[in-house]
């Protein structure tokens, strides 16, 4: 006695799961704010992938990576040979999302034997980490001192880290140039110093050769920071403003860092779930990976919900993101001097220094703070300062503050 069910009934109940799979892919394309004519690209190329597996009566489980390289060469044949690149570019999008459902697997890439220099590199990273806190962009430095170093001292394969010596230390650093001049930039040796701590603290190296690490010759900035005046500040801002997505995004960003002094880390880093609405405060995640909470001004508080509510898209929980599809978050902060270079460049004003960065508003605050009477301890606490002596450059300020502290001048007969 027969089944009732053909075996192209059979087929079509195997392959139900491949327009399943496809239908969420596409979903999620329309989520992140897809134009329908992408998604109607997508859908043919996918289309033609799924269609394969239908043929082929293909349930998930039997999607391995030699079904997977079958079907796709089939799918690309049927594909104009101008069309192809972009045909590859969304069925890899679309076999990631297969493999993160668990439907599919891709084929593993051959794991590499690490090299000494890698299981070093693997060592350090672990530790700038864990051991020390640091973020990623110094963790990058020093990780590219180290390579630089090695190389210099031993080549391509490092050798007895004890035989390094503090001349090898000072010649690396004088190697390291500006075009004809001379090195003096203060981080490299920081970043030195990092490493032959973690030499030592590891038992790599008998000495801690970081204290054998010269420091560059600097003079202290006799100037006071550079700042600017609160209409100055107030005018960079709305010049940024305006009623479309990136406007709304932007004005949020510049003026996070005009009222509560952010360093621009910390406002890419913000995240939704950082603003307590019932309490108005915000998460601040600052440097050596240090949370605080301050409390939200009202036109901050009304900016982000403007620009939650009028602008952003997208999956991310971070609170700010790019305006292009798939609105991803940034790579890093460099986006935040751009605005502000932008903002100079509207209105006209002569930036107080050669290079525009995004601390000179949290300088212009901490300036504006003191005149009107707030103490250095008020102003460490608002620009969460960790020492006491990262506050005082802004002493300088305080003329009459410094007036009172200013001894007599010396006059004949006088004190001696």
């Amino acid at each position: 006695m027969t089944s009732g069910k053909s075996v192209s009934d059979e087929t079509g109940i195997k392959a139900i799961w491949s327009a399943h799979c496809r239908q969420e892919f596409l979903g999620r394309l329309a989520a992140q704010g897809y134009a329908r004519s992408t998604q109607r690209k997508y859908e043919r190329i996918i289309g033609k992938f799924c269609a394969e597996i239908e043929k082929r009566g293909l349930s998930s489980c039997r999607l391995d990576e030699a079904a997977v390289d079958v079907l796709r060469q089939a799918m690309l044949t049927e594909t104009n040979e101008s069309a192809r690149t972009y045909a590859k570019f969304c069925l890899n999008r679309f076999l990631d999302h297969l493999v993160d459902a668990g439907v599919a697997s891709l084929p593993e890439q051959p794991v590499k034997e690490p090299t000494p220099l890698d299981r070093l590199r693997e060592e350090y990273d672990a530790y700038l980490r864990q051991q020390r806190a640091l973020s990623e962009a110094t963790i990058y430095h020093c990780l590219r001192f180290l390579e630089r170093f090695m190389a210099f001292r031993f080549g391509k394969t490092p050798g007895d880290l004890n035989a390094i010596t503090p001349d090898d230390i000072v010649a690396f650093l004088g190697r390291l140039k500006v075009g004809s001049r001379p090195y003096r930039d203060k981080t490299p040796p920081t970043h030195l110093r990092n490493l032959f701590k973690f030499l030592f603290w590891s038992g790599k190296t008998r000495r801690n050769l970081a204290n054998s690490v010269p420091r560059m010759v600097q003079a202290q900035p006799a100037n006071l920071p550079r700042h600017l005046q609160p209409d100055e500040v107030q005018s960079l801002v709305q010049a940024v403003r305006s009623n479309d997505p990136v406007g709304r995004r932007n004005y949020a960003m510049l003026l996070l860092m005009a009222r509560l002094g952010l360093r621009s880390p910390e406002v890419i880093a913000i995240r939704l779930e950082d603003i307590d609405w019932r309490t108005g405060e915000i998460l601040i995640r600052g440097k050596g990976r240090l949370h605080d909470r301050m409390p939200l001004p009202p036109d901050v508080g009304e900016a982000i919900v403007d620009y939650i509510r009028n602008g952003r898209k997208g999956e991310s929980r971070l609170l700010f993101v790019s305006s292009k599809i798939p609105y991803r978050p940034f790579d890093d902060a460099q986006i935040l001097n751009i605005i502000l270079r932008s903002a100079f460049e509207k209105t006209g004003l002569k930036p107080p220094q050669k290079h525009v960065g995004s601390h000179l508003l949290r300088h212009s605050l901490a300036t504006e703070m003191l005149r009107n009477g707030a103490s250095l301890d008020e102003i460490g606490d608002v620009l969460r300062h960790r020492s006491r002596m990262t506050t005082t450059i802004y002493a300088k300020h305080d003329i009459e503050a410094l007036r009172s502290i200013a001894q007599t001048w010396p006059v004949a007969g006088g004190a001696r």
